[in-house]
């Protein structure tokens, strides 16, 4: 199971010129509809006078989510380059616009597909891309006389405490790299319970203990 990606840790910019006009690109990671929106506004905002800001991402795992606009020049010649290169580099969880200040002289259908790819690579080549791990996180509900062998279980297994609460109501939310899941959340059940580990996948309800995924 792939469970590893890779993306920018960081903003970078880059930049082409062409015959008087310049393409200033800007390189972002994200990981949401709102994020790519606010980075797009947030350029927009910065170069109100551009007579383009052109833009494509690609985010999530799958490679389903993704968009290339034009924002008005020909179908074809801006966010799509924009995207292949966000491809080319391998990357996803990226979003690149390009902001246009038309230099006076027509480029072309080749010339401007040129000049978003290059400006795009540009910026990409500058970023720091970096390797992330998926994971799963759960959260651990339990009362008190399950707190010691809880405890115990997450620390044996080494497992990520993203945060904790022991007031009223005690739980842990716990990150398990996605590829150890199942194996992992079997040894868990199977150490709270005190347990041998081929009896944890038939343990009914632990009254007192639940483990529910946070999505």
């Amino acid at each position: 199971m792939k469970d590893t990606y890779h993306t920018i840790s960081a903003p970078a910019e880059g930049e082409f010129r062409d015959r008087g006009s310049k393409f200033l690109a800007y390189a972002f990671p994200v990981s949401s509809q709102e994020d790519w929106q606010a980075r797009l506004e947030e350029v927009r905002k910065a170069h109100p006078k551009a007579r383009h800001h052109c833009f494509a991402f690609r985010i999530g795992m799958d490679g389903a989510n993704y968009r290339a606009n034009d924002d008005g020049e020909p179908s074809g010649t801006a966010g799509r380059p924009i995207l292949g290169q966000i491809d080319s580099f391998g990357l996803t969880n990226v979003f690149v616009v390009v902001v246009r200040y038309f230099g006076g002289t027509l480029l072309g259908t080749s010339g401007l597909i040129q000049a978003y790819k290059n400006s795009t690579a540009d910026a990409l080549q500058k970023a720091t891309i970096v390797e992330k791990i998926v994971m799963d996180r759960f959260r651990l509900s339990f009362e008190y006389q399950w707190l010691s062998p809880v405890m115990n279980a997450v620390k044996k297994l080494e497992l990520q405490i993203d945060h904790q609460q022991f007031d009223d109501s005690a739980f842990i939310d716990i990150s398990i790299r996605k590829s150890d899941t199942e194996t992992k959340m079997l040894e868990l059940k199977s150490l709270v319970a005190g347990v041998h580990l081929e009896e944890a996948p038939t343990l009914g309800e632990m009254p007192g203990f639940d483990i529910k995924e946070i999505k």
